[in-house]
């Protein structure tokens, strides 16, 4: 079903993680069937839930009702973790059947067929096409079946005769054994190994990386043979999430590494990489007071204020290194950078704000962009104190404590230039 628009629901718990968490409870008291109300995710095409998705795989060739006792085993478990706010088996659960046992011995001692006794079910329970007949000018079908009254119960099984060999009706019951037996509706295989699917969600406050770490523990505990295998958007989180400490360091090298080659130092850009963090700690300061997840949105924004943050320090750092080759103090070439680079850095960093401002006071999806925001004030309003000092601070230690550059760093002879003062 369709929620309203955002306008119209404003309070907290209208969101849709607050009212399929009240449906949940409300629908769990239904006795006659199991009912769960279930977030679509992000990307439809990528599963059909938008919290955990797994299977729980019997690898170790384990029968159907060891598999049923690992499944219940682990979700007692998960019910009892305060990280997950619901789980749920996928599927039909194992139902009573009625199984007909054939003994073909005693059929063919009757005369009696696999083929008499296949057409005869048939027939009876399935009915069968048989002619064509015309009615007022148009051809109607003729379908074979058994009349109601003798097929509604598994006891009626004892009212048919098969034709056997010699043209005799032999009963079904002379050669057929019936019995009641409880099993599964449907066998479920994930990667050609027996599974069964759970799918569930996570508490509130609570990441789905942190629902997925919890789950595993869990699963560790399962007798040995038992593994969980990840599927739909648990899938791609497992497979991509990990990788985004190596993506975070990968920039950041690529951006040091070009900075080394604009400056032609291997020390300015430390001053640079220096003022990213002061925008990262106001980007989870925001996330913090906007009580949001670290999602695909929060890296995203993350990468953005991290961005934001080294273009503002390169504005300072640039012209504070052209002010030092021209003959100024360190000092005086750094506050005479920062002083001259304000206004394009507060020019760069209000145009930034407003623009994610309309996301900050939305109320839905959108409402992530307040981590960006956050992260935007912090790198405009420390960044513009701390980016001098941490180019002071490299620039004397690449120089030994000197302000001044080192007159024999290209070549010249310090005695002659003494005679000619």
């Amino acid at each position: 079903m369709g929620l309203k628009d955002w306008d119209e629901r404003t309070e907290p718990g209208q969101s849709v993680q607050a009212i399929a968490g009240r449906a949940y409870g409300g629908l769990s008291q239904i006795r006659d069937a199991q009912v769960f109300p279930i977030v679509p995710p992000s990307v439809i095409a990528l599963g059909n839930v938008s919290g955990f998705d797994f299977y729980l795989q019997a690898r170790g060739g384990q029968s159907h009702e060891q598999l049923l006792a690992a499944r219940n085993q682990l979700l007692g478990a998960i019910a009892q973790s305060p990280l997950i706010a619901s789980a749920r088996p996928n599927g039909l659960e194992d139902a009573a059947q009625f199984n007909l046992d054939l003994d073909w011995r005693r059929a063919g001692a009757v005369g009696v067929t696999a083929a008499d006794v296949s057409a005869l079910l048939t027939i009876a329970w399935a009915g069968r096409y048989v002619n064509d007949f015309i009615d007022k000018g148009r051809i109607k079908r003729v379908y074979v079946q058994g009349e109601a009254e003798a097929r509604s119960d598994p006891t009626d099984f004892d009212l048919w005769r098969v034709r056997n060999a010699t043209g005799g009706l032999v009963p079904l019951a002379t050669f057929a054994d019936s019995e009641w037996t409880f099993g599964p509706q449907g066998v479920t295989r994930f990667n050609g190994v027996p599974s069964m699917q759970i799918q569930g969600s996570p508490a509130a406050d609570v990441s789905t990386g942190a629902a997925l770490a919890e789950i595993q523990r869990l699963a560790d505990d399962l007798p040995p043979g038992f593994a969980i295998a990840w599927t739909g958007l648990s899938y791609e989180e497992q497979s991509s999430g990990n990788q985004a400490p190596l993506l975070f360091a990968l920039s950041l090298a690529v951006v040091f590494l070009s900075l080394a080659a604009l400056y032609e130092s291997w020390s300015i850009p430390v001053a640079v990489m220096l003022a990213m963090p002061i925008g990262v700690l106001g980007a989870l300061v925001g996330a913090w007071l906007g009580d949001l997840e670290n999602g695909v949105f929060f890296q995203v924004g993350l990468l953005a204020v991290i961005g934001l943050t080294g273009k503002n320090a390169i504005l300072i750092v640039e012209f504070a290194k052209e002010r030092l080759d021209a003959g100024l103090p360190l000092f005086e070439a750094v506050v005479e950078a920062a002083r001259q680079r304000f206004r394009p850095i507060m020019m760069t960093s209000l145009a930034f704000s407003l623009g994610v401002l309309p996301l900050v006071l939305s109320s839905g999806a959108g409402s992530g962009g307040r981590m960006v925001l956050g992260g935007t004030i912090s790198a405009t309003v420390l960044g513009i104190l701390f980016v001098p000092l941490f180019f002071v601070v490299v620039t004397r230690l690449s120089r030994g404590g000197r302000d001044a550059p080192d007159p024999t760093a290209k070549g010249d002879d310090p005695s002659e230039k003494t005679v000619s003062e």
